[in-house]
């Protein structure tokens, strides 16, 4: 069970479920490693104080079966279950030292990739007509994004999408800050998602990212008569190495494309909805009177 989506532990003989959100990906090697390796430590010690699974189930606080999971490497811990089994085990924090490792695997392996990427490049071109880009939600907005999926997601798989994306706003705190510039178009600004009270905290937030400076925050009108990003959203990632990977679904499918030609055609377009776009300053102003309407 869970209260305001925190976990609880529950009494003897009534051991906590299984619950959504936390298999492993059969495809992350990486992943299947860290869980594997963690989940034999785990049996390892439990067997090494002597404790049978059903003891340390309720010991615990959660199901046999779920703890035979854990261990065999097939479900990923929670952060509660490794503190307290830290306790039970007598493991002087070496079992709650796991807890980083495993929440790094948490997240789906394309956002892994992606947040690497981004923690090395140098400048990002950001792009987005459908919502406002992940790296500008707040966590309200993010989570209020993911609870509008359908088929709908458990609550699990919301926090789980929401850790995700506030991770990769690790970006913003990097001591060597990269160029960030994003350009979203004015519909994205004005829905209501979330209601009055997210909406607003997120423009908000936006004013609050504009002042940085090396970000730039960039708003298409809706009466633009023309508009070069009408094929969909575009990302340009630019490295200190002078490589570059983009990705457009109007370029081969919106894989990552890495080939010089094909990213000075996502660069062409991204410059010129740039060029067609308010200007920083003008789309500051416009946010901050689009606040004052809301």
């Amino acid at each position: 069970m869970s209260v305001n989506g925190e976990a609880v532990r529950v009494g003897p003989g009534t051991g906590r479920a299984d619950e959504p959100g936390w298999e492993v990906d059969p495809d992350d090697d990486w992943a299947l490693a860290v869980v594997a390796t963690v989940g034999r430590q785990l049996k390892l010690r439990r067997e090494a104080v002597g404790m049978r699974v059903p003891e340390f189930a309720v010991a615990v606080g959660y199901g046999e079966d779920l703890v035979y999971k854990i261990e065999s490497g097939r479900r990923i811990p929670r952060p509660e279950y490794l503190d307290t089994a830290d306790e039970i085990l007598r493991a002087g924090g070496l079992v709650a030292a796991m807890k980083e490792d495993v929440r790094k695997v948490r997240y789906p392996k394309k956002v892994r990739d992606l947040a690497q990427m981004e923690a090395r490049a140098v400048e990002l071109q950001l792009y987005d007509p459908v919502n406002l880009h992940g790296l500008l939600q707040t966590p309200e907005y993010a989570r209020a994004l993911f609870r509008m999926r359908r088929p709908r997601y458990a609550e699990e798989e919301i926090e789980r999408g929401v850790a995700a994306r506030v991770a990769r706003k690790a970006v913003f705190d990097r001591e060597a800050a990269p160029e960030l510039s994003f350009v979203q178009d004015e519909w994205t600004l004005r829905r209501r998602l979330g209601g009055l009270d997210v909406v607003r905290a997120q423009l908000e937030h936006l004013l609050t990212v504009a002042q940085l400076p090396n970000v730039e925050i960039q708003v298409m009108p809706m009466d633009r008569e023309e508009h070069a990003g009408a094929d969909g959203a575009i990302e340009v990632l630019k490295f200190e190495d002078g490589t570059a990977v983009g990705r457009s679904p109007a370029v081969v499918g919106g894989r990552p494309v890495t080939d010089p030609r094909q990213l000075r055609i996502l660069e062409l377009r991204y410059g010129i909805i740039r060029a067609q776009a308010l200007t920083p300053l003008e789309s500051t102003a416009f946010i901050e009177r689009l606040l004052g309407e809301t």
